[in-house]
């Protein structure tokens, strides 16, 4: 039995393609992504036992080698023709049936997660029933059957609506024909749906391995949040590091009311927001008013590694949330401890601390509740928070440098800062209130 598949997309073009992720991704990011679907699926449709057509916008300048050396060799290469969509999805498939096929399937190219075993599924549904769909979450379809051109499926005035999928089947059915269903996919329309295939790439290798899969992982947008509270002596050194990264990502400082000179020493290009003292209530702030897919939270006194956002890309391929390993200038034999024990806990414990630098999934971060509002240990809190939803957290390999100014200087002064801290921790684990703690907690600054 001759079968086909149509493949209906638009030519990948910065700036015409994929256009509701923007801004959140330039123009060509946009084109490079869209290419990258189509070349998962073109993998996928090789595999298959049907013959492949492509059908593509017509647009004024439109460059139709763009689309072949995607797809290289197929059967056929024809522009969409007719004015709405549903008129040009009808016409792809009756010019494809004049050429003597039994079975067409006709798929859009918003679903890079379509294997060839669901294309084959449909064709087997189609030996059954007059239509076959692929239903998307959002309401529509990214796959639609049949065994004979049906102007039914196609009569909708519009295609952009939730209710795509459902009014479409209640046509074919009051029209006396039968509908058979495949695997509902996730449609890649906008920057919430690409940290939805990030998140289930995460426990996917087969996405992971995927164009698409490889491309988001590569340009993960990152937001650096730097709460900040009269933090003169370190403000400029900490804009040294971000010089190389200002263009690379989005950074974010949020001031908790300094009362020194802080804010006139923070340089125009970066982007200042006033808040509340209190680096809870500061970094949650600055999360809300944050565009990333990924969030980094940093002190103002910690000293980045070299590529730090490779580095945190790399960690969220596999992990929700993470942070880098912590080291000290300092030579002190008890510092090294606490870089090795701080290290340790978060492979043992699970727990990681705000001076880590911790980076997390933006939807993750509000789903976990942000980090509590106390105003001490929030950062350990939220590591606790996140332990009980059972997320699992990864750390990079090159290590934070941040500041020993908490340790006074001297080994026995150092170790009952260290105890004392261990203390207050479990004091806090113990349910004391944790304003009494927080009255025991010295702040330095």
């Amino acid at each position: 039995m001759r079968q086909a598949v149509i493949i209906f997309t638009r030519v990948p073009e910065a700036g015409r393609t994929k256009t509701r992720m923007m801004p959140h991704l330039t123009p060509k990011q946009c084109e490079l992504l869209h290419t990258c679907f189509l070349e998962d699926i073109r993998k996928e449709c090789e595999t298959c036992s049907a013959d492949v057509f492509v059908y593509y916008t017509l647009e004024k300048n439109i460059n139709e080698p763009i689309i072949k050396s995607i797809f290289g060799k197929q059967t056929g290469y024809f522009a969409q023709t007719g004015e709405g969509l549903g008129e040009r999805m009808y016409n792809a498939l009756a010019e494809v049936f004049e050429k003597g096929y039994e079975k067409c399937v006709l798929i859009g190219t918003d679903v890079p997660e379509v294997q060839s075993t669901y294309l084959e599924n449909a064709f087997e549904v189609l030996s059954e029933k007059d239509v076959v769909f692929g239903q998307t979450v959002d309401g529509g379809y990214y796959l639609v059957g049949m065994k004979k051109p049906l102007k039914e499926a196609f009569g909708l005035s519009e295609y952009g609506h939730g209710t795509v999928f459902e009014e479409t089947v209640k046509v074919l059915e009051k029209a006396g024909l039968t509908v058979g269903y495949v695997e509902i996919l996730e449609d890649m329309d906008t920057p919430e749906d690409l940290r939805g295939y990030r998140a289930r790439m995460r426990d996917c290798e087969r996405l992971k391995q995927s164009e698409t899969g490889k491309y988001l992982a590569k340009i993960a947008k990152i937001s650096i949040i730097i709460p900040v509270y009269n933090e003169e002596k370190t403000i400029e050194k900490l804009q040294e590091q971000l010089e190389d990264l200002k263009d690379k990502c989005e950074i974010l400082f949020v001031d908790g009311g300094s009362t020194d000179r802080t804010l006139e020493l923070i340089r125009q290009e970066y982007t200042v927001i006033q808040g509340f003292k209190g680096r809870a209530v500061q970094m949650n702030e600055g999360a809300k008013r944050s565009t990333g897919d990924i969030l980094l939270f940093l002190h103002c006194d910690s000293e980045l590694p070299e590529r730090p956002l490779a580095e945190i890309r790399r960690v969220m391929k596999d992990h929700a949330a993470g942070c880098f390993g912590i080291a000290f200038h300092s030579r002190n034999f008890f510092m090294w401890t606490c870089k090795v024990i701080s290290n340790h806990r978060i492979k043992d414990r699970k727990v990681m601390f705000g001076d880590q630098g911790i980076f997390v999934d933006r939807d993750l971060f509000f789903e976990a509740g942000m980090f509590p509002e106390l105003p001490i240990m929030e950062d350990y809190q939220f590591s606790l928070n996140l332990k009980e939803m059972g997320v699992k957290l990864g750390m990079a390999k090159r290590r934070i440098y941040t500041s020993d100014r908490r340790f006074p200087k001297g080994t026995i002064s150092k170790l009952k800062v260290m105890w004392k801290m261990n203390r207050l921790r479990k004091m806090h684990r113990d349910g004391v209130d944790i304003h009494l703690i927080s009255q025991m907690y010295k702040d330095i600054r």
